[in-house]
């Protein structure tokens, strides 16, 4: 008996009425962990009961409390008729079992009813006392610290980075059980999310058992998703990067490292990586079956190697001998590591040596009902399948390591698509390796790696090479090859050294298919995945030379199922690295026969599109110093050694050395059109607008070239769904319907952020779903945050240099907007869309109330607006400690959809909700913000005819408590006054 847990009930406020004669309700409330339920006395007609409890004292086992979660049921008590439910809480217990965290839960939780929403507010304290457990043979993890955020956590350092750690589990989905059939809608809503609470806390569970058996004490960069196959069943997996970190000594002063991600990590870099790896739990093989014999294992893996994104290079006169030993160590570290992955994203300097490009899987499976929820080994085989072919490619590339490593599903009917995708890399030995390098030996890996170009020289021999490649001298220090395009799932390094700004790049396709059953639908999904790969890189590389740049950062390629199409979307963020070469202009090619108005029209696209490119180069600042050729010693070849060295197997020197177009020295990216669709997608790729003056765009944490930001940031989550009525479907017009979509949702933010001229959205997550036939569903959340236009900025800067040079203000804590929290109505559109945007902001339940809270002894009177944000930071402030993590599901079901104020109405309700509720935990904690803050699913589905529809959401996050650095700057001078002021209260009232 390892554990006790108490559980207080203190009030209620603003519940709904249940009894129409008095306008009145008579609640109680059931507490419930386990098997074990209690009940409070009965208050009688009033909104606002005073309950009091007794202390509810729960005796269980530790493995118990990572797995359950703590049911409060709220009930207006009927004396001659059934209880009437008024609203449900769920509370996670593990944020309590650290022994750094949250010694108490306390506060105000919302009421949530599934088809209702928020139904009032209930006051909870809850406590555990746990008691020492040496039995070596137990089930639990208690300890094992999770976090979210995919860098090193702030006020953390990293002595060890174990490697990965994997775990799934399956069981069931209440909503297609036989008793579904006569159970109500609420009940089934609520069996399906206590599931989901127990799946969730079980996989938690035996992630921490890896992590401890590996020695560590923390999973860092974890990621949780729900599958939901329908009749097949449910399955919940998580991956992270198991570490044991260390808390940084705490400073009176404040430290300035903490305010910026990429200098902290220079102040906290890793120890070293152990030699021992993760132990596999996949010893079975992989056999997938083929041809007649299709099978639930039906399996056609696309291997998608970017083999433009190339990373650093072994090849050169210098050093080769050396860095053959590098390898040969790094190798033998790692070899023992089934799976070399790692989820996290951003690195501390000299961690990543060579980067190599990126690698990503794709497989097909036929779903098949879960008989035994306790042997998950099918969908085991599927990933270690997946994860065998990430690994292959890696090796191709000369990387023993794959970094910024995710999985994602998409699922329609019986079909599943397993997709992952990482970056792969040289890792350096030091932090692989425990004390088995000589000193003279680090001496030299030091004046090898170069800082600002290192990570971009090929990892692989220049004449071994496993695909043609455009190889030059590095830029920067003229003594490796480097590529000349770089794609990485992976956040801009902190040593890069850029030139300019950033920018968001997107590639859509859209791809009609037959309706069909089983193993042909399978089968026709297979075929087409290939080429959409091919199509969405095209439209990657085409934008990218567009904006006149050389590198992608945080790619993130999405591949959705839907009955009668197939949709892609890939986002990532643009920037000129200055080691690499100076991209080319774009050539179009015809092969269409001679045609005089033909020629004139692509003569005015060619015009075009060099106009475009000049003016991207002014808008982003593109304007790198000039390569001078001249240089005494450079190692640069002739001018003909390099045509020679570029050729590829189709393509003369003469050919090549006419298609330059004067941008740079380099050669021309030809397009070549050869049929209508070739024609619009230039077309298309002219009309992408670029963001409003005043507004950046990226889906990283840091945009690359601004270095000023303030401390006035505004999370935002908005969706939209559209049907596609009365529409000829082709694949053009599923293109430009799918693109349309897309701009116009940037274009809508934009318009509802002009307030906050200028800033930049950073983090931009887009999610597309097609949840029903002729049903698209975007959804996309991301942080504006502004900056100061009048600070200079100075382009060639790191970003650890940029973000320590944060403008600190004393503004106030939540942005006031002067716009309401309404939703959008719906746009008179010929695809008639519904869309909905929810602002950062508390909802009014909470709003209210959030100043002064009167509560019962023992509780605060004064709680802080929690902060929401998908960043790992929050400008000018400190984060000074983690309380655990956030990971909660929610169901929301109505019957009166048009009632609520349509499609719209419904999703911005249920957002705002979920806003509300995470909130609600996180300051029962004590926190007062909320980092790495992301929606994972949410699924929206909709019956018109019968005025219904439902919408699932999965959120996590790190809940923390940061302050202001004005606020520590200023505790030496007012040390008392510090004391008696609120964490994260106003400092200026605007």
């Amino acid at each position: 008996m390892p554990g006790k847990l108490k559980v207080k009930i203190v009030a209620g406020r603003h519940l709904p009425v249940m009894d129409r004669a008095s306008d009145l309700t008579d609640a109680f409330v059931e507490v419930k962990f386990g098997n074990t339920t209690f009940k409070t006395d009965v208050y009688p007609k009033s909104l606002n009961p005073q309950w009091n409890s007794e202390w509810f004292k729960f005796e269980v086992d530790d493995e118990d409390l990572q797995d359950e979660p703590l049911q409060i049921t709220v009930l207006d008590h009927d004396t001659y008729s059934a209880n009437d439910a008024i609203g449900k809480v769920y509370i996670d217990i593990d944020p309590l079992l650290y022994s750094e965290a949250a010694t108490v839960i306390s506060g105000w939780f919302p009421i949530y009813d599934t088809i209702h929403g928020i139904r009032g507010e209930i006051n909870v304290v809850v406590k555990v006392d746990l008691f020492n457990d040496l039995n070596r043979f137990r089930q639990s993890s208690c300890g094992v610290k999770f976090f979210c955020t995919t860098s090193i956590p702030k006020c953390y350092k990293a002595v060890i980075i174990h490697g990965f750690v994997e775990e799934l589990v399956v069981n069931e989905d209440p909503e297609y059980q036989w008793i579904d059939r006569i159970r109500t809608p609420r009940a089934s809503n609520e069996a399906r999310q206590r599931l989901i609470s127990l799946m969730s806390g079980e996989l938690q569970r035996k992630i921490g058992l890896k992590v401890l058996e590996m020695r560590g004490n923390a999973v860092v960069g974890y990621l949780q998703c729900f599958d939901l196959e329908g009749e097949s069943g449910l399955v919940v997996r998580a991956i992270g990067t198991a570490c044991t970190l260390d808390k940084l000594s705490n400073t009176p002063a404040f430290l300035p490292a903490c305010n910026s991600p990429s200098k902290e990590m220079k102040e906290s870099p890793l120890a070293h990586l152990p030699s021992h790896g993760c132990r596999s739990t996949h010893n079975s093989p992989v056999h997938t079956a083929t041809g007649s014999r299709l099978t639930q294992n039906f399996s056609v893996s696309v291997p998608t190697l970017i083999y433009t994104g190339m990373g650093s290079g072994s090849a050169g006169k210098e050093g080769g001998p050396l860095k053959a030993l590098l390898r040969q160590q790094t190798q033998s570290a790692l070899e023992q590591r089934e799976f070399p992955f790692f989820t996290l994203t951003a690195f501390p300097p000299g961690f990543l040596l060579h980067v190599g490009g990126v690698v990503s899987a794709r497989s097909v499976k036929l779903l098949d009902r879960i008989h035994n929820p306790d042997d998950p080994e099918t969908r085991d085989a599927w990933w270690a399948e997946i994860r065998q072919e990430i690994k292959s490619h890696a090796k191709a590339l000369g990387c023993h390591a794959v970094v910024g490593y995710s999985e994602s599903t998409s699922i329609c009917e019986e079909v599943c698509i397993l997709s992952a995708s990482g970056t792969a890399a040289v890792l350096n030995p030091r932090f692989l390796q425990d004390g088995t390098m000589e000193v003279c030996l680090e001496q030299r890996l030091e004046e090898t790696s170069l800082p600002g170009c290192g990570f971009c020289h090929i990892p692989y021999d220049e004449l071994n090479m496993p695909f043609p490649a455009h190889l030059t001298y590095c830029c920067n220090c003229r003594k490796q090859k480097v590529p000349d395009v770089l794609f990485t799932t992976i956040d801009l390094p902190v040593d890069a050294v850029v030139v300019g700004k950033g920018c968001l790049i997107q590639a859509r396709l859209c791809r009609l298919k037959k309706k069909a059953q089983a193993e042909a639908n399978a089968t026709s999904i297979s075929n087409l995945l290939p080429f959409m790969e091919y199509e969405v890189h095209t439209q990657l590389m085409n934008k990218l030379k567009l904006k006149g740049m050389n590198a992608l950062f945080g790619l993130r390629i999405q591949i959705t199922v839907g009955e009668t199409m197939l949709m892609g979307l890939a986002s990532a963020t643009a920037v000129y690295l200055t080691a690499l070469p100076t991209p080319g202009g774009i050539q179009i090619a015809g092969k269409t026969p001679n045609d005089a108005t033909y020629e004139q029209h692509i003569s005015h696209m060619q015009k075009k599109i060099n106009e475009t490119i000049a003016k991207n180069k002014e808008i982003y600042e593109i304007n790198p110093p000039e390569a001078s050729e001249e240089i005494i010693g450079s190692p640069i070849p002739e001018p003909r050694q390099r045509t020679r060295l570029l050729r590829s197997q189709s393509e003369s020197s003469d050919e090549i050395m006419e298609l330059d177009l004067s941008h740079g020295k380099k050669d021309a990216f030809v397009l070549e059109i050869d049929d209508t669709d070739a024609m619009e997608d230039v077309h298309c790729l002219l009309t992408d607008v670029p963001p409003p003056s005043g507004f950046y765009s990226c889906n990283t944490e840091i945009m690359p070239g601004i270095n000023n930001w303030t401390s006035d940031i505004q999370m935002f989550t908005s969706v939209r769904v559209t049907r596609l009525t009365n529409v000829t479907l082709t694949n053009q017009t599923l293109n430009k319907t799918f693109n349309d979509l897309c701009e116009n949702l940037l274009k809508s933010l934009y318009f509802k952020l002009r307030s906050m001229i200028p800033c930049c959205l950073c983090h931009v997550n887009f999610t597309v779903a097609l949840p029903e036939d002729e049903l698209i569903q975007v959804t996309v959340t991301a942080v504006a945050i502004t900056f100061d236009k009048h600070q200079a900025l100075q382009t060639t800067k790191t970003p650890a240099e940029k973000t320590s040079q944060r403008a600190s203000t004393d503004n106030e804590e939540q942005l006031q907007f002067p716009l309401e929290l309404s939703s959008d109505p719906l746009a008179t559109q010929s695809f008639s869309p519904a869309k909905a945007i929810s602002l950062d902001k508390p909802s009014p339940l909470t709003e209210g109330q959030s100043r002064n809270r009167s509560g019962p002894s023992g509780i605060n009177s004064t709680v802080p607006v929690v902060k929401m944000t998908p960043l790992s930071f929050i400008p000018g402030a400190k984060i000074t400690k983690y309380l655990g993590i956030i990971n909660m599901f929610f169901i929301r079901e109505t019957t009166s959809l048009r009632e609520e104020g349509g499609v719209s109405g419904f999703l911005h309700t249920f957002i705002a909700e979920v806003f509300a509720m995470v909130r609600a935990h996180v300051a029962a904690l004590g926190g007062n913000a909320v980092v790495s803050y992301i929606m994972k699913q949410c699924v929206f589905m909709e019956n018109p005819n019968k005025n219904q529809a439902q919408c699932l959401i999965n959120v996590s996050g790190d809940a923390v408590i940061f302050v202001r650095e004005s606020d520590v700057e200023t505790a030496p001078v007012q040390l008392s006054n510090a004391g008696s002021q609120p964490m994260g209260s106003r400092d200026i009232a605007t």
